[in-house]
């Protein structure tokens, strides 16, 4: 349920009809001594009103219409309104499925690996970022279109192609990305003739040279199955149906010139065709261009762009485009946007956002490397961390104290505690900062982590197990009587409001902070509340808000994409 759009929009009436200007500005309280909710817009309203902020909180509270919502309302400070709800109103919105009233078609680019090597932990944070988001908005029930834009075409693939060739190579040989990559790159940056034909080969797999384009093939074959392994150890929802790499826009960039030259939008410089707005400048005043055509006829990033866009507003039909690519890519961004725009390719109903995020660090606090130098493999990054959560489990002794757990139930618990650690750790913070690495407050069973959150599920749901008693016999709907019992119902009812930010402004961590705080009431709840040694009435009472704490701290470990252990 929408608590809080429900209780703006009946407080912004009570400022209509007193006449008054002004938002709700509401928010859920810091205290639970200051009720469930505050509305903070009294005292902005009263300043333009020219009256006093507390005798119009008393005003607001004697025109508002919350009958069955509130329990009580009180005048705090200086013209607080602090809300308190009713008890059959937070039963009713804790059982209330998620849901949007305003369904949209949005699609979500993300991922985007440079398919001319292996994966590596730069693309980490736009990977698992973007699949929140995506999982998010999907549950909320908006059509949601995946796109893994991947860089499949350019210079790169030219430069792969001729030392493939060169060297007679075998699709055996390139199952190490990574070393093929540099060693080709070498040869590229060392000899000039190399650097020559390996342009020419752009240019015969642009033109659709048949040998070229089967080559070409069986590399991005390759790099794509590497690709998916990891998507697959990552619990991400990207297969090759959402791969659009940029080569598939290789028939349409002619195309994009085109209309910007019909919309009178280029102007040459230099040999080169760009366009030039008025809000893009330098320091000292000069016109920045965006160049979308060079002057030997090549495209550039910002030409598949365009064409994308043309692709996503025009075919998809999308009323959002979502882009998580990392912050350093903002000022590309606004002007392929501001370009759209320009030229028609977008309209204002469309809502183009950019979804910046920033660099995962070592702890010396630079960009997470190897000790020689080198960017992390996503693989061995993975690797270590079911490793370490492997060592976790022996050292508490998991499988000593459950002798019934097998070795491929540990393991399995390894994979979803190492996997989930390394996810959580990134996704529970604020994606437009950097974040430092760090593998033992990740793997931590104390904090704001995903063993934390997995033990408070696995707890929650032991309590079933331990009292033999089958979840689904329980009502769906009951009213708290206790305080602890009541606190924890009103974050579980808070979980669609908070389902809403976060597909609004694409903040996972939004979503952990949520799940933590959830926690922590829970784990009061469980030691001031006895639940299997309660009367029927109390038991049952108990058992319920049991039961749709771990159904919520379930639901949001899986839009999080880190999956569930019933034991650990």
């Amino acid at each position: 349920m929408h608590i809080r759009s429900l209780l703006s929009e009946r407080i912004e009436a009570a400022f209509t009809a007193l006449g008054l200007e002004g938002q709700a500005l509401l928010q859920a309280a810091s205290r639970p001594e200051f009720g469930d909710y505050q509305a903070n817009g009294v005292m902005a309203a009263a300043k333009r009103a020219g009256k006093n902020p507390r005798d119009v909180a008393q005003q607001v509270i004697d025109t508002l219409d919350l009958q069955g919502i509130a329990k009580e309302l009180a005048i705090a400070g200086p013209g607080f309104i602090n809300i308190t709800l009713a008890p059959e109103f937070i039963a009713q919105a804790s059982t209330t499925p998620a849901h949007t009233d305003n369904p949209q078609c949005v699609v979500v680019d993300y991922s985007g690996p440079n398919l001319a090597k292996e994966m590596h932990v730069g693309h980490l944070r736009s990977t698992i970022i973007g699949d929140c988001i995506a999982r998010v908005l999907e549950s909320l029930g908006h059509r949601v279109i995946r796109q893994n834009h991947v860089g499949d075409w350019g210079t790169q693939f030219g430069m792969l192609l001729t030392y493939m060739a060169d060297q007679g190579a075998a699709s055996g040989s390139l199952s190490d990305l990574e070393n093929f990559y540099r060693q080709a790159k070498q040869r590229f940056d060392e000899d000039e003739a190399f650097q020559q034909r390996s342009r020419q080969a752009v240019v015969a797999l642009q033109s659709g040279e048949p040998s070229m384009l089967q080559q070409w093939q069986k590399f991005i074959d390759i790099s794509m199955s590497h690709c998916q392994e990891l998507y697959d150890r990552l619990g991400i929802d990207l297969t090759d149906q959402n791969m659009d790499g940029e080569s598939s826009y290789n028939d349409d960039l002619k195309n994009t010139v085109d209309h910007l030259a019909a919309q009178n939008l280029l102007t040459e410089s230099d040999g080169a065709q760009c366009v030039f707005l008025d809000e893009f400048k330098s320091k000292s005043g000069e016109a920045l261009p965006v160049i979308v055509q060079k002057s030997d006829g090549g495209f550039l990033y910002s030409t598949s762009d365009l064409a994308c866009l043309r692709r996503r507003i025009g075919d998809f039909k999308a009323d959002r485009v979502l882009y998580f690519v990392d912050a350093r890519q903002a000022l590309h961004f606004k002007q392929v946007f501001a370009v759209a725009a320009a030229a028609g390719i977008s309209n204002p109903a469309v809502e183009l956002v950019h979804m910046p995020f920033g660099t995962m660090l070592g702890k010396d606090n630079k960009p997470f490397k190897t000790r020689q130098g080198a960017l992390v493999k996503l693989s061995d990054l993975l690797d270590e961390a079911m490793s370490r959560a492997g060592q976790l489990l022996q050292d508490r002794q998991v499988q000593s104290k459950n002798p019934d757990i097998d070795d491929a139930e540990l393991a399995r618990l390894a994979q979803t505690i190492g996997i989930g650690a390394v996810k959580y750790a990134d996704l529970s913070k604020n994606r437009t900062s950097d974040y430092v690495f760090d593998w033992d407050q990740m793997l931590s069973f104390d904090g704001n982590t995903a063993p934390y959150l997995l033990y408070a599920y696995s707890r929650a749901r032991s309590i079933f197990t331990r009292g033999g008693i089958n979840p689904a016999t329980l009502p769906t709907q009951v009213v708290s009587v206790d305080e602890p019992e009541r606190r924890l119902a009103v974050v579980i009812a808070g979980y669609q409001d908070l389902l809403e930010q976060v597909a609004e402004e694409g903040y996972p961590h939004q979503l952990c902070a949520y799940l933590y705080e959830l926690a922590g009431r829970f784990t009061q709840f469980y030691e001031q509340c006895p639940i299997l040694n309660s009367e029927d009435e109390v038991k049952t009472r108990r058992l319920a808000l049991t039961k749709q704490t771990g159904d919520v701290l379930g639901d949001g470990l899986s839009l999080l994409g880190i999956g569930v252990a019933e034991r650990m």
